[in-house]
């Protein structure tokens, strides 16, 4: 854990982003490396005159170090059980350590909390410890240990799901599994409400721990209203819909799995409550003719642009999604729109949703703006971590 494997000395110029504390270095920056180098390897970084400037990952890619320290200190226990210690503080200070209601929350938030390429979300006993670099694959085991003993009694286990968030380029074949202890998916709350969560099987480490306080947001907007949940998965804001009082609500995903996730938790908290239909459909095909049906259209779609080179095709398909929303819903409705996808920026997503209320023709208002929430923290000299967007807009 603590071996510097090379020096990476970057080209003339290309040292000023490091000195502002953006933790990304380019692959089209780098000048020259002085020895071989491993994926997964610890490296130093200097300018083109030797000056130091961090230490980081090495990654074959286009982000080829993201760097773990702007100080040329050494990176060994200590280092990590600090900055895991910092990340837990954070959490604690914003009460969600040890809270009845919510036991559901991101633990370690990559950049975010100085610990980039590491996700780690915790329910309720279970941390699922997700790595998107080989750097932080490789020290998997260690840090687990480390949560551990800096959580006691609270982590009852560790589970590694690292196998579809490595860069394929990565010569690595990693296979899910406990990395420490052992615990079967299960229930955990969120405000009160319970859900049933698969890390195993689940999409992301389980759940979308990201749309919390948006989920709780649209609770105190439902109240008499007909709700429409698209792209719903485990139905988070179908049964927040339901606890704010809607009249009706219909959650709506491609995917069958989901649908039979969202009719579990939602029986798990409204048991028999009528008020319910669940559909396995095609957004857009469910959305063609629902006009004056729903006052309440919440649109949460997966990431439609995981690289650059999707973003126009991504825009387009927010567009149209968002139009088809305005062109639907009743007047004086609410819509609820989000982006998760990191290339989307939040001028390039409102452009897209504002494209798609002209195109409906209707008077469309802001009322909120809509991001992740606390405990996914975003680095304020790497804006790229505020990866989810939302807005939501009154319909006249």
């Amino acid at each position: 854990m603590t071996n510097i494997s090379a020096t990476i000395v970057l080209n003339k110029g290309k040292e000023q982003s490091l000195k502002r504390f953006h933790p990304w270095v380019f692959s089209g920056a780098i000048k020259k490396i002085s020895d071989e180098v491993k994926e997964g390897d610890l490296v130093r970084v200097v300018s083109n005159n030797n000056e130091f400037l961090g230490i980081g990952h090495f990654q074959i890619g286009s982000i080829a170090v993201r760097i773990l320290s702007f100080t040329d200190q050494l990176i060994d226990r200590n280092f990590w059980l600090g900055r895991l210690q910092e990340a837990l503080n954070l959490r604690s200070s914003l009460g969600l350590l040890n809270n009845e209601h919510t036991n559901v929350f991101r633990l370690v938030h990559g950049e975010g909390d100085g610990l980039p390429g590491l996700i780690v979300d915790f329910y309720n006993g279970t941390a699922v410890y997700q790595a998107h670099t080989v750097g932080m694959y490789l020290i998997r085991h260690e840090l687990s240990v480390l949560l551990k003993e800096l959580m006691g009694e609270q982590l009852v286990a560790v589970y590694d799901k690292s196998e579809k968030t490595l860069p394929f380029k990565a010569d690595i074949e990693p296979v899910n599994g406990y990395l420490l202890g052992e615990s079967a998916p299960t229930i955990v709350a969120e405000y009160g409400n319970r859900f049933q969560v698969d890390w195993v099987d689940g999409q992301k480490t389980g759940f979308f721990v990201d749309q919390r306080e948006n989920r709780h947001l649209v609770k105190e907007y439902s109240k008499g209203r007909d709700v429409l949940n698209m792209f719903c998965y485990s139905g988070g804001f179908s049964f927040c819909a339901l606890q704010g009082g809607a009249q009706t609500v219909h959650s709506v995903d491609a995917s069958a799995k989901a649908i039979e996730l969202t009719r579990t938790n939602v029986e798990l908290n409204y048991p028999n409550d009528a008020r319910h239909e669940a559909f396995v459909a095609d957004a857009f095909d469910f959305m063609r003719d629902i006009k004056d049906k729903y006052d309440l259209i919440i649109l949460d779609p997966p990431a439609f642009a995981k690289h650059r080179n999707a973003l126009h095709q991504a825009l387009q398909a927010y567009k149209r999604l968002n139009a088809r929303a305005f062109e639907q819903v009743r007047s004086g409705g609410i819509v609820f729109t989000f982006s998760c996808s990191q290339v989307v920026s939040k001028d390039k997503f409102r452009e897209a949703v504002f494209s798609g209320a002209a195109i409906s023709g209707r008077k469309v208002r802001i009322l909120h703006q809509l991001t992740q929430p606390a405990d996914h923290p975003v680095n304020i000299y790497h804006p790229e971590g505020e990866y989810l967007k939302g807005l939501v807009l009154y319909v006249d």
